[in-house]
């Protein structure tokens, strides 16, 4: 059991972000600046926010709600689905993800996360920019092999991969 007046599970997405209340139970907010505000305004104080980490979608309301104060479990993608495989459910959507989610929360110790300062945050996406090039590298370079593999490349192609393997060095 955990110490807060109530624990929210959140799912969210690209477009929207479904909570699940562990006694108020589920809503579904904009995943905007408003739907932001809208979730801060139902958030009874003492609570504890706790969502997984989907890479994009979770970071600004993570960032928003740490900011104004709100206690916020950021967990790993997995741990949540092998809990929910424990728990054999059939439905998966993502109203029933922001319960078990929730369900998550009240029954582990989860992490408490705490905010990037503004430099953190943009060498994070420097650092996502650059894997981005390395990963495009590598698969352009896996592609000229294919091509060498072949046995006879079209100059075309290969001179256009070779220029684009120098664009990303």
């Amino acid at each position: 059991m955990n110490k807060y007046k109530e624990t929210f599970g959140v799912d969210i997405s690209k477009d929207v972000f479904d909570v699940h209340g562990s006694t108020s139970g589920h809503n579904q907010y904009k995943n905007d600046a408003s739907g932001f505000t809208k979730f801060l305004k139902d958030l009874p104080k003492a609570s504890l926010v706790v969502m997984e980490a989907t890479g994009y979608y979770h970071y600004r309301l993570a960032q928003f709600l740490y900011k104004n104060g709100t206690v916020v479990s950021v967990v790993n993608p997995l741990s949540v689905k092998r809990f929910i495989q424990m728990k054999l459910a059939k439905v998966k959507t993502d109203k029933s993800d922001a319960k078990m989610i929730c369900e998550y929360g009240v029954l582990n110790e989860v992490p408490l996360y705490t905010a990037l300062t503004d430099i953190q945050s943009e060498c994070l996406q420097l650092f996502r920019v650059l894997d981005n090039f390395i990963k495009h590298r590598t698969a352009t370079k896996n592609k000229m092999h294919g091509e060498e593999v072949l046995g006879i490349p079209s100059k075309f192609t290969y001179r256009a991969l070779r220029r684009n393997t120098m664009i990303l060095r």
